[in-house]
This record gives C-alpha cells, structure tokens and sequence, in this order.
C-alpha cells in the first residue's frame, strides 16, 4: 500500500535531519538551503508493540513489520507558487503525496542560519501555507473557468461542482486552507482529481532543542496556538537529539538517553505512529509457526477487501473471516486457547475489520 507522507517547511528547519533518523536513506543534511533537490523516499517500518507480543507467543520463523513511505522534498521558500526557488518542482512533489508532515523550526541556534533571519515558526508556517494557498486558487479558478459552461448548460453535478469550486475560492482569498471546507464526503469525492495541496491532512512537528525535547518551548506553544482552529496534530521532537539516539547500537543504551532527556519514546517512533495515522491507516496481523505479520488497510476496509491485500485471490474466493481479538489472543495465549472458550468469531463480507485484529481467511478459487 504505497501511500506517503510528505515532509515539507522552509530551507533548514531540520527536515532532512529528521528524514535521516526515520530512514536509512541518507539525505544530505548541510547548513544551506535546497541541499536535498530530488525527492528522497523512505520506506519506514512503522513500530508496533503488538507485533512483538504476538511474536513472543508464536515464536515464528520470521516476523514481518508494516510500512509507510517518507518522501523528503526540497525546501520551499517564498515566491514558490510562481516559480521562485525550487517552486515548481516542489509543489508537483508534494502533490503526489498524500498527506503532509509539516517541519517547524523552534530552537534557537546561531552557528545555523535562517532563510528569513530570525526564528519565527508561526511566520514560518504562514509563508507555506500562502504558497500552497495561493497554487491551490490558481487550481480552483482555472476549473472553476471550465466549469461554468457546463453548470449554465444545466448540468447537475457541474452545478453542483461549481458550487463547491465557489467554496473552496472564498476559503482560499482568505487565507484559510481547503481543508477547511466542511464537505460531504460524496461532495469530496466529486473535486478529488483537484489533487488540492491545502485540502491533505497535515501534521505540524515541531524541531527544538534537547532540553525542550520533553516539554517543548515559547515557540512550540505559539504554534499550538496558530493551529488551534486547524483539526491538526502537533509533534515536538529534537532531531538534533534524534539523530544522536540513532547512532547508537544498543538498546538499553537508546533507552537511557531517552530517559535523560525526559522521553519514554523517541520522537521518532511517535512521529512514525503520528503519520500511520495521518494516513488514515490501521494494522490487522496474521500469525503462526512459520510468520507473524502486521498488514496496512485503510480505516473501514471490509473483510473480503483486506483479505485481497495478502493476495488477489483471497477477496475473489473469500468465504469468511475467522477474527481473534488481540486482547483476547494475548490474553488466553494461544490460537488453540481461543477456540476452546469461544473467542473466534465468524465474520462475512460485511465486516469492517478493526485496527489489531488477529485474521484468519477462509477462500475457494
């Protein structure tokens, strides 16, 4: 399920910094602006403490984690939406993401320079949302031009496109995001080929120094405030400290770093989660002697259509599911255990299947 998350803010915030901590692709992380031109992808194992207590039960030859995708893009600067810097090809990048990982500078640090001069993550923030704003007016206007013929025409759903388009231009010329307009998710799906930037869900980390890595700082709370109104989610990590945790080997080592720094995560591993669910993604497992695996679905996939992520063949000849609750299977200890107090249920074609389900399908081709 190749679905991604973008990391994008200014030059020198820190985002390829993080990208190297969350990836073993190395970015090039220097002191100056668009050291990082291509896109880099990451391809992230997203940590999932279940899949280990799964492992320890079943004691599998192979144990097989779930993933997302990091892309690292160019960092954007001011004048973006009509070109200026690496404008064009920034915003062509992110629009084949799927949602946004948005990198705020938040420490202060003088042997690193700033684009604008000062540090200042609210402004910051402003100067990408503009840029994005203004490239996502340009989209609406230009089909908003193509649409207006047909919805005088007395087509219906141009009409009711325009209307939507109408929505969205009166959002965007006053500097809110797209996804501020409340849709019906029918209305949604009408305008989704506008692959708007404004309109895919983001997540605001933001990069501070290690001593406000636990508690965060000044600047970190006025970007909680700038944001409040956003439906958004905001991550504070150091990924300076980051980086450092990285470079160690052992364990118990990275867990008594973590520790002085006042974490009982690293940052890391909570923006990994953080952008798991960004995507609207959950985790069902299959497990056994031979392997014990975390499979992606989208929230509110149905039985037959999360069996075809394992094989085609599974949803073309899906009869049933048989489902054990993680709770239940960590609890009771084995497959075995679960039958004998009932606690597998027979499931159709019906079933939404929830995020930690333990699956078992049944098929015929």
């Amino acid at each position: 399920m190749a679905l991604q998350c973008g990391i994008v803010g200014l030059p020198n915030v820190g985002k390829s910094t993080l990208f190297n901590c969350l990836s073993n692709a190395k970015a090039q992380a220097a002191n100056f602006p668009f050291c990082t031109i291509e896109p880099n992808v990451g391809v992230i194992t997203v940590p999932d403490e279940r899949l280990i207590n799964l492992a320890k039960i079943d004691n599998p030859k192979k144990v097989i984690p779930t993933t997302i995708e990091i892309v690292d893009i160019a960092g954007l600067v001011k004048g973006a939406s009509k070109g200026e810097g690496l404008g064009n090809k920034f915003l062509a990048n992110i629009r084949n993401t799927d949602a946004i990982i948005h990198v705020l500078r938040c420490f202060e640090n003088a042997n690193i320079t700033h684009v604008d001069g000062s540090v200042n993550p609210v402004r910051d923030k402003e100067i990408i949302d503009t840029e994005l704003q203004l490239k996502d007016l340009e989209t609406v206007e230009n089909r908003l031009g193509k649409t207006f013929k047909q919805a005088q025409g007395g087509d219906k759903t141009a009409k009711k496109v325009y209307d939507i388009l109408l929505h969205y231009k009166e959002a965007l010329e006053q500097g809110k995001s797209a996804r501020t307009v409340e849709l019906e998710k029918e209305d949604h799906k009408l305008v989704s080929d506008l692959c708007l930037l404004t309109d895919k869900p983001v997540l605001y980390v933001c990069n501070v120094d290690e001593a406000s890595a636990a508690t965060g700082n000044a600047h970190v709370e006025a970007v909680r405030q700038a944001i409040a109104d956003e439906n958004a989610e905001l991550l504070i990590v150091a990924a300076a400290t980051e980086a450092d945790i990285a470079e160690l080997e052992d364990y118990e080592e990275r867990q008594m770093f973590l520790e002085e720094v006042g974490l009982k995560e690293s940052g890391v591993n909570r923006l990994i989660k953080a952008a798991y669910r960004l995507l609207n993604l959950e985790t069902y497992f299959t497990t056994g002697p031979d392997e014990t695996r975390a499979w992606t679905y989208s929230k509110g996939t149905k039985a037959p259509q999360a069996a075809g992520i394992i094989h085609t063949d599974f949803e073309k000849g899906f009869i049933r599911a048989e489902v054990i609750k993680y709770d239940d299977y960590v609890a009771l200890g084995s497959e075995k255990a679960c039958r004998e107090t009932g606690k597998i249920a027979i499931e159709g074609k019906e079933y939404v299947v929830q995020d930690g389900d333990i699956m078992h399908f049944l098929f015929n081709v």
